[in-house]
């Protein structure tokens, strides 16, 4: 079975009282370790609970955290036979995983308490990476996430930044590289630095199309339909039909999902029926309007 963001408290204690997935009576683990869970994730807040699934949907719990800029991150958080004696294990996608202060009598409010102390570490590498993004012409990833700690930028036809191209425009390159790479800067942005330590003009990122018959995974809840619930009304099994607008990024989401995200960033606006926001992966303005579901 598997728990998510919509089940009540009562649905995962019930989920913890059933057969536990895929296993016997005998490998279910002691009532207090249920009543423990549920308490921490109490701490943490059941609004914040994504999904829980293992032993009763509670040995495998996936948390929505918010960085200092709004994005949206999953942390998954596996509890292992002999916890709280030893410590969880971490999943989520960044570059690198935090190193977890454990104790007996550490809890799960602890480990997403150092996971955002964790992403605030990060806060200045993903603003570079999304300037880089928003920018330059970004061959690979084409789909970044944020785990992604590499981008290969394209200078011109056929020419790539690790000086990958036809050697006539490589040499000069390389030569200017080697001559003005102290003119790096700590005050510049990633873009204008490498422009000047190349001696070069950057060409901007080209238009990027989607196909209006292609069907992508929301960058919220990484569906590409909304569950059939008549709570939803129209949007009911519907797809994402909303895309951020900045071409580096043309993240899809269902508007119901990032009216719902919107609502929970004290920073969101509204104006009249329209909320006025960032997008959670890029940072560039959204804007989607309300709708009775």
């Amino acid at each position: 079975m598997a728990l998510h963001a919509t089940s009540s408290r009562d649905s995962v204690r019930a989920a913890a009282e059933g057969e536990p997935e895929g296993v016997g009576e005998a490998s279910r683990r002691p009532a207090a370790f249920y009543s423990s869970v549920f308490a921490q994730i109490e701490e943490v807040g059941w609004e914040r609970l994504v999904s829980g699934k293992g032993d009763g949907g509670v040995s495998c719990l996936v948390f929505r955290v918010l960085d200092d800029q709004g994005r949206n991150h999953l942390l998954e958080i596996t509890l292992p036979v002999n916890y709280p004696s030893s410590p969880p294990c971490l999943v989520a996608d960044v570059p690198y995983l935090p190193e977890l202060q454990w104790s007996k009598g550490s809890r799960l409010k602890d480990v997403v308490c150092q996971f955002q102390e964790h992403l605030k570490i990060l806060q200045d590498y993903w603003s570079i990476m999304d300037d880089i993004d928003k920018v330059l012409w970004v061959v690979d990833p084409t789909k970044p996430t944020f785990a992604m700690s590499h981008r290969r930028i394209a200078l011109g036809n056929a020419l790539w930044v690790r000086f990958l191209g036809t050697d006539g425009k490589l040499d000069r390159l390389i030569t200017n590289w080697r001559k003005y790479c102290k003119k790096w800067s700590a005050d510049k942005k990633f873009h204008e630095n490498l422009s000047t330590v190349l001696d070069f003009a950057l060409p901007p990122p080209p238009s990027v199309n989607i196909e209006d018959d292609e069907q992508v995974d929301c960058g919220i809840c990484y569906s590409k339909h909304l569950p059939i619930d008549d709570e939803l009304g129209t949007h009911s099994g519907g797809t994402t039909d909303y895309t951020c607008e900045n071409p580096s990024c043309s993240r899809a989401f269902h508007s119901v999902c990032l009216r719902d995200w919107l609502r929970a960033i004290t920073t969101t606006r509204q104006s009249f029926d329209v909320l006025f926001g960032n997008c959670p992966y890029c940072s560039d303005p959204v804007a989607v309007k309300i709708t009775d579901r």
